[in-house]
């Protein structure tokens, strides 16, 4: 856990620096089509410490993880077989392909929408609704719904409860880093069942 709070602080201290907005960006963006860290950790400590600029922060990490999303999409449309394919290996999920492949075959791109709200692995999603050619109009919008609906969550309970939230996150963060690692394992594990 000691880590954690160390990778915790060394976050924080993109809220005072000026490129901390560059940075969210550039998380929110990669996190959707290959990097495993959500961006959830930056805006949070981003939102925490100047909660005035909380939902700023949000259409920032909105924006982002909308863009790499698009990149995740047409990585799976143009290069499944060159990079998709080893994204997913590398992440150890390329036998879970067919069972987004089910999902897709049933609820359309509208599955993306509950992945870009939920801690399912996003980046599975967007790289597979390109390899299945799945409507791009469709897939677009329910990334701009679900991804704004959870960053902007984050950043009105944030705004609401202000120094009070900074103080419980520093106070339980061992707890809350534990439960947040079980949400991203539930996630992963949730896309290779059938619903």
């Amino acid at each position: 856990m000691g880590k954690l709070k160390n990778l915790y602080d060394w976050v924080q201290h993109f809220a005072e620096a000026p490129y901390g907005s560059w940075a969210l960006f550039l998380f929110a963006f990669a996190e959707s089509s290959f990097f495993p860290v959500p961006p959830d950790v930056l805006l949070i400590a981003l939102a925490v410490f100047i909660p005035l600029r909380a939902f700023r922060y949000a259409l920032i990490c909105s924006v982002g993880s909308v863009l790499g999303g698009i990149l995740g999409y047409v990585i799976g449309y143009q290069f499944m077989d060159i990079i998709g394919l080893g994204i997913l290996n590398f992440y150890g999920l390329t036998e879970k392909y067919q069972s987004v492949a089910e999902l897709y075959n049933r609820y359309n791109a509208w599955i993306v929408g509950i992945a870009g709200f939920t801690p399912i692995p996003y980046k599975v999603f967007t790289i597979s609704a390109g390899a299945f050619k799945i409507n791009f109009p469709v897939f677009l919008l329910a990334s701009v719904i679900s991804r704004s609906a959870r960053f902007f969550l984050v950043a009105g309970l944030i705004y609401i409860f202000g120094e009070q939230i900074r103080t419980f996150i520093e106070k339980y963060f061992n707890i809350l880093a534990v439960i947040f690692v079980l949400l991203l394992v539930v996630g992963f594990i949730l896309i290779g069942f059938r619903p």
